[in-house]
């Protein structure tokens, strides 16, 4: 937020050379990308309803309110006065400012409200939103959304929660969930001994007369410890099972869900997350006996899109401030947007963004489409580990070059690129690091030839717009001919050039040209670099530049 009347005339100097700061600003009126984005891939209805969220959020004033979410992170308490146990987390009331701005939209519940109909590009949209503002806080959305589709595995459960997920309304309360109309949903699967590997989870289920279960064990990771339910997973005798905790017992008391420790994690401070155990909690069973995992992969792929969306979102957060500032500043005699190093970096910025932000939202089409095309279902099973991928590798590079662009202040507390920048590694290791997602991408293409079919149809699409991406199209399928083995091997390369090649083939469709042909220059043509800004010497920079804001 800016400062009202900060002096310029010191005691022993004059402050001059800064950019302008502060300022209310409209996400989506001044994101040609995303409207054009919107316009090609979602109904009309999802700009309308986005257009006063992205008002809001454009608002100066959510910027002081992330900041202080991220300065006085959530606190663990263990006991009330008396020692009684609570086993609560506190939040600052920035937080529940935060939590407030996305469920009172009802951006938790859009995607299944209007399923099949622009809900899910509706959610990612927003998502991108949202984690301009605060990226921490965007957790908790993201797992009550994702965990709708696992309740409609019972339809009791469904009944009693699903009203709950789908209100515009957010209860940071402690009750029972007869008691709110609002609930939040978690999920707690990892343990320390499996990681990953679920299938080694050693928490144990014992079943009761009355169709309930208790649980014993312990989880290593447990998103949103506040929320009302958790679905989780633990071992009886069908095997691995998924099951739905209430932080509630149906009597009303509370449940056996033991906080032992909130995780001092390197960025994502807003948001809390814990190590817990089960004393004896209660549980009800959802899907069917011993496949839990799944049961809950149906949350984990949502989640993983919106893991995704989430580094675009960021992003584009990076990128304004970047241009923002070089705009505002002036070396060695000019300003640093007029400066043609900087130029090339800072257009390099702006491709990666709309590249990402393309690719979320094609397979946000895709999640709608899946139920009623086959084409969108096999693109729908295959895309989310690809952008999920590629979108997180590309983002702790990205934020330290955006904050190269504005030097020392931008690696300051003050400034939102430290925020940014310790915030880029979460979510490539959340719901799956990026050897799963590689590894996931294999089994798909072993088990799901009508995946890659339908990939190889998005990408032949823009066969013939250009050199480069023709030449990487047979490269890739030479690649694709090589034996498992090799497969797995070089199953990182792999995915990285199929989340490439098709955000190239989407550009080149929909983008302007500058936009398409310079990203396939860049990405995939001979002169390639890990490194942002090293783009073709005749690469128009000013048709680039300029879509950045308008």
């Amino acid at each position: 937020m800016a400062d009202h009347a900060a002096r310029t005339h010191l005691a022993t100097h004059e402050v001059t050379n800064q950019p302008l700061l502060g300022g209310d600003h409209d996400l989506l009126a001044e994101d040609i990308a995303l409207r054009e984005t919107l316009a090609r891939e979602a109904p009309a209805w999802v700009a309308t309803r986005l257009a006063p969220l992205a008002r809001e959020a454009g608002r100066d004033t959510w910027q002081a309110i992330a900041d202080e979410a991220n300065r006085h992170p959530p606190e663990l308490r263990l006991f009330d006065r008396h020692g009684r146990r609570l086993d609560e987390v506190h939040y600052t009331e920035a937080y529940h400012r935060l939590m407030h701005l996305a469920c009172d939209g009802g951006w938790q519940a859009v995607a299944w409200e209007h399923e099949g109909n622009g809900g899910h590009q509706a959610h990612i949209a927003a998502l991108y939103l949202l984690t301009q503002v605060e990226p921490g806080f965007c957790c908790p959305i993201t797992m009550t959304h994702a965990a709708y589709p696992v309740l409609r595995h019972d339809s009791a459960i469904l009944e009693t929660w699903g009203p709950r997920l789908l209100a515009n309304d957010y209860d940071p309360r402690a009750l029972h969930a007869g008691d709110k109309r609002a609930a939040t949903f978690g999920m707690a699967m990892t343990e320390k001994q499996g990681g990953s590997d679920v299938r080694r989870n050693t928490t144990h289920a014992t079943h009761q007369s009355d169709g309930s279960v208790r649980l014993t064990g312990h989880k290593w990771f447990c998103s949103a410890p506040m929320s009302d339910a958790f679905l989780t997973l633990a071992q009886d005798d069908a095997g691995l099972g998924c099951f739905l905790v209430p932080r509630f017992r149906p009597d009303g008391e509370r449940n056996g869900i033991q906080l032992q420790r909130l995780k001092d994690k390197c960025g994502n401070r807003a948001n809390a997350s814990a190590e817990i155990e089960y004393a004896d909690a209660w549980a009800h069973p959802i899907g069917e006996p011993g496949r839990g995992v799944a049961t809950i992969l149906e949350m984990v792929q949502q989640t993983r899109l919106d893991a995704a969306t989430a580094p675009a979102g960021m992003m584009r957060q990076a990128t304004l401030e970047a241009w923002r500032h070089v705009q505002g500043r002036e070396a060695f005699g000019k300003r640093l947007a007029d400066q043609p190093l900087m130029q090339r970096v800072i257009a390099d910025l702006a491709l990666e963004t709309e590249a990402s932000l393309a690719l979320c939202l094609r397979t946000a089409r895709a999640f709608d489409g899946a139920s009623r095309d086959p084409h969108e279902h096999a693109l729908a099973r295959l895309l989310p580990a690809l952008a999920k991928f590629w979108h997180n590798k590309r983002g702790p590079a990205f934020m330290a070059e955006a904050m190269e662009c504005l030097g020392g202040i931008g690696y300051v507390e003050e400034a939102p690129l430290a925020r940014l920048y310790r915030e880029a590694p979460v979510n490539s290791i959340w719901e799956g690091s990026g050897n799963v997602m590689c590894l996931d991408v294999m089994r798909v293409l072993a088990r799901h030839p009508e995946s890659i079919a339908a990939l190889r149809q998005e990408l032949a699409l823009a066969r013939g717009a250009h050199p480069d991406f023709d030449r990487a199209l047979e490269a890739l399928e030479r690649r694709l001919k090589a034996t498992p083995d090799v497969l797995e091997a070089q199953a990182r390369w792999l995915t990285q050039r199929l989340a490439q090649c098709l955000q190239a083939a989407l550009l080149l469709r929909h983008a302007p040209a500058a936009i398409g042909e310079t990203f396939c220059a860049a990405r995939l043509g001979e002169e390639t670099s890990p490194l942002f800004g090293i783009l073709p010497s005749h690469a128009p920079l000013d048709a680039i530049l300029e879509r950045i804001e308008t």
